[in-house]
């Protein structure tokens, strides 16, 4: 996930409450809005510079994205640009970074009690891309355009997850991430997060039962101190056990790792 220091750190803190507050039922349009204004941030070096110049009175900040957005996005959008640009930043690619973000939380906002769902369609795509060669050198092509790409996708996945799902993929072609499917890893955990859960990812040799789901989640649940929502992946290499990767921790306990550990004992 992007990480944010110091004043920025504090200006997302801030912002990040404001996006709570938005509406359900406008939370996907301030999301396009948010997403859109990021473009523009990154792609107007001038913009960029005066918006993050601590030496331009906040209020002239304000005034300026305020003006150049007006009636082109919704009034709650306006309101959370104007507030963006009158903060102080550490750095100045932290404001397109932070706007981006914001408009990942709207946009878990706008589906509610679906956002267990949207995590992991969300997944669901990042293993689909991670997997097809030819998706992802489609999707990561630096001669096809962003629409060719937007349709593509469209194209795969209108209809087969949620609208939300199908606007953060869009979103994760913008490339302001290293590829793809980072975009949609980070996405995936800034959605869990909204939940206030964490994101683990399971590999094991064939599917678990609900039942080992559950109780799995529980004590991935007592050992973080929050709910834990568990993406499944089934390998049939992992030979029996599974592996447990949360943030930067790993909890490897699977054969391979049981006869590599062996291994290296009789090797002394």
């Amino acid at each position: 996930m992007v990480s944010f220091r110091g004043a920025s750190a504090d200006a997302m803190a801030a912002l990040t409450d404001q996006v709570g507050g938005v509406a359900e039922a406008s939370a996907s349009t301030v999301a396009g809005d948010l997403f859109a204004a990021a473009r523009t941030v990154r792609a107007e070096a001038a913009l960029r510079r005066v918006v993050t110049d601590q030496s331009v009175p906040a209020e002239a900040r304000a005034g300026l994205v305020g003006d150049l957005f007006a009636g082109k996005v919704d009034a709650a959008t306006t309101g959370l640009l104007r507030d963006a640009a009158a903060r102080r930043w550490t750095r100045p690619r932290d404001l397109a970074d932070a706007l981006e973000q914001l408009g990942v939380i709207a946009a878990v906002r706008s589906v509610g009690l679906q956002a267990g769902t949207l995590v992991d369609e969300l997944f669901a795509v990042r293993q689909l891309v991670n997997g097809d060669h030819g998706l992802r050198d489609a999707l990561s092509d630096p001669v096809r355009s962003a629409v060719d790409k937007g349709a593509l996708v469209e194209t795969l996945l209108t209809g087969k997850v949620l609208p939300t799902t199908v606007q953060l993929v869009k979103q994760a072609l913008s490339g302001s991430y290293r590829t793809v499917v980072a975009a949609l890893e980070d996405y995936e955990r800034t959605a869990a997060q909204v939940q206030g859960e964490g994101v683990a990812t399971v590999y094991v040799a064939r599917p678990l039962t609900e039942a080992d789901q559950r109780r799995l989640a529980a004590a991935l649940t007592r050992q973080y101190g929050r709910p834990v929502h568990l993406n499944i992946v089934v390998d049939a290499g992992v030979l029996g056990g599974m592996k447990v990767e949360i943030g930067d921790d790993v909890i490897d306990g699977t054969v391979l790792a049981r006869l590599d550990d062996a291994r290296r004992k009789i090797a002394g």
